[in-house]
């Protein structure tokens, strides 16, 4: 196990950061392991050496094949969570889900940024914003989450969706940047 170093913590802490040598190699170890796992062809196998990785996993955790992320450890997941193919969680801040979601086939939860400056961004300086995805959340095929974003229960993201902003609960977001298509009725 990689120790984390001053640079790890000021990454998950979302304070600007220049990879140092121990962050590269904590990214390189989990990228190895998810390699690894992604080779198992026995499901239950896969799943237990992917939520090693992970911070935290709640009961009936599945992900499909080509599931990935930076580290693992920035990464909360709620009971009854189901990923399929190909989702992407880059975890330089804090990942949280709730319990119920369920993610489409290429949904990506990307927490790092950059400078808009042209020649701070050369300089390879990253900052990063956590994501809080609510119970009950569904997003569509292809739906990219950015940074500093929270979405409450009972979202649902609507396939190829960007969301670039936060939004409250009981809601269908669509589009690029995403917004309000309609609310959810909620039953009494």
């Amino acid at each position: 196990m990689i120790e984390k170093d001053e640079t790890f913590k000021k990454m998950t802490n979302g304070e600007w950061y220049f990879d140092s040598p121990t962050v590269i190699a904590k990214r390189d170890a989990t990228r190895l392991a998810l390699q690894k796992a992604g080779q198992m062809l026995d499901n239950q196998q896969r799943i237990n050496a992917i939520q090693t990785l992970l911070g935290q996993t709640g009961t009936d955790f599945f992900v499909e094949t080509g599931f990935e992320c930076s580290f693992g450890d920035n990464i909360i997941v709620g009971d009854h969570f189901y990923a399929n193919r190909n989702v992407l969680i880059c975890d330089e801040a804090q990942v949280t889900i709730g319990n119920h979601c369920k993610f489409g086939p290429g949904v990506s939860l990307l927490t790092p940024y950059h400078p808009i400056d042209p020649t701070k961004r050369a300089t390879k300086i990253e900052i990063s914003g956590p994501i809080t995805i609510g119970d009950h959340a569904w997003f569509g095929a292809n739906v990219t989450i950015l940074p500093n974003v929270t979405l409450g229960k009972n979202v649902v993201v609507g396939a190829c969706s960007v969301v670039t902003k936060s939004f409250p609960d009981n809601v269908i977001i669509v589009g690029n940047p995403a917004r309000v298509l309609r609310e959810i009725p909620t039953e009494n």
